[in-house]
Parts: structure tokens; sequence; C-alpha cells
């Protein structure tokens, strides 16, 4: 299914136009639909993102890539019935999807959709989040500790982080793969890089370039379990 088809079949599904469906998504103008509708644009993940927060029950994977099916499964769906969102836009007790990163190898599969969450967690008052997985490795011992849960609201531009906040990333670095929880500085002399940095003295802060960044989330709740059951 094109672009184009997947575009029709959520006006199809809405029973709106494609100036009514791009206000109900936060548009000003339906131009971004009408030129996605004419296939002459794509569905970006900001334009996904978008109907995702205005119909949380289309499916992301589908929606950026034509694969499964358009609305999300009947589990998620009664979730979403459970714990719907309020009337100032913030879910009162939201189903965070808990993933698995290390069953499908990367925050990059997760971030785009591609596998089933494990479970869900639902706190009151939660900021709205993404998703949440475990923490491995002590680098912010004591602030999180191995076994932790973090949640997250994904960044899809790498260049707008607030510094000094924790985030939850997924980097290249010679060669290798990392997934981490660090702090994000600024390098003022050096906009093309930025300063990684760990809650726990014995990690020593590292530095690497924007571009080999690969999946970013900022770090907005935690989870520690105190006793093993």
């Amino acid at each position: 299914m094109t672009d184009a088809q997947r575009i029709e079949a959520l006006l199809k599904h809405s029973g709106l136009n494609a100036k009514r469906f791009s206000v109900q998504i936060g548009l000003r103008h339906p131009d971004g639909i009408y030129h996605i509708r004419h296939g002459r644009n794509r569905i970006s993940t900001k334009m996904a993102d978008r109907i995702i927060s205005a119909f949380p029950e289309i499916d992301k994977g589908w929606l950026l890539t034509g694969e499964g099916e358009m609305l999300r499964g009947a589990a998620d769906r009664s979730m979403m019935a459970l714990f719907g969102p309020t009337e100032n836009g913030q879910l009162q007790r939201q189903p965070v999807p808990l993933y698995d990163f290390e069953a499908v190898a990367g925050l990059v599969p997760i971030f785009t959709n591609q596998n089933r969450p494990i479970d869900y967690i639902s706190i009151p008052d939660l900021p709205r989040c993404d998703g949440a997985v475990y923490v491995r490795g002590d680098s912010m011992y004591p602030l999180l500790k191995s076994g932790d849960i973090v949640m997250y609201k994904q960044i899809q531009d790498y260049y707008n982080i607030i510094w000094g906040e924790m985030y939850l990333i997924s980097f290249s670095y010679e060669g290798e793969e990392y997934i981490t929880v660090k702090f994000i500085k600024k390098i003022e002399e050096h906009p093309d890089r930025v300063l990684l940095v760990s809650h726990n003295p014995h990690h020593a802060p590292k530095e690497i370039p924007v571009t080999a960044i690969r999946a970013l989330a900022m770090v907005k709740a935690s989870i520690r379990f105190n006793t093993m059951g």
C-alpha cells in the first residue's frame, strides 16, 4: 500500500475530508495532505506523530511502512478505551507500552513501531510518554540502577535537545552500537557534537557527533523495584 493509499484509508476511517483532517492533526493548511494524496510526498515521521496524537488507534508501523494493520491490536484498543485522553490533552492514566529492546537489537525497531510491547504500565498523572524499557548497566547509578524501568518521550530533531536533561540514546561509535541512559550536555565550540555524561563518576564522559545518534528520547519517569518478588 502506497503512502497516498494509506492517507485515503485514514480519511475514510476518520470520516473527514483532507481539509478537516489537516485541522484535526494540527496543520494550518491541507497542502501537506494533498501532496501525499497525489504521490508528491511521503508520510514523514513528524506527520505520523501528528496523526497518532489525534488518532491513537492508528498503528504507527502501518502508517510509516504500510506493513501490518491500520488499527492497533484489540488489546491496544481496549487499553486506549480504558485509559483514554482527558480534555486537556494529557492522559490521566495512559497505557505506556513496555518494550524489550534486547529482543529486537536496539531502539530503532521500537521507535518505528516494528515490534509489539511485552506489557503496559499505567501510572496516574504521568507526563505523556511513548514507551518504557528496562535499564541495563550502572552508568547512572545510584540515580538509576540495572533493572529499573525508564519511561521516555521520543525526540525527532537531534539538534533540539534540552541540555543537561537525561536521555535514552542509541548511537554508533567506532563501528559498535550502544544503547544507554546519559545526561546530554552542549559543547560550545563544537555545535555538531554532544557530550554524554554519566551520573556514576566511574564512567568518563564521552563526546560523539550528533550524526552518530540513531535514536533519542527524553527520560520522563522511572520505576525501581526494591524487592525480588
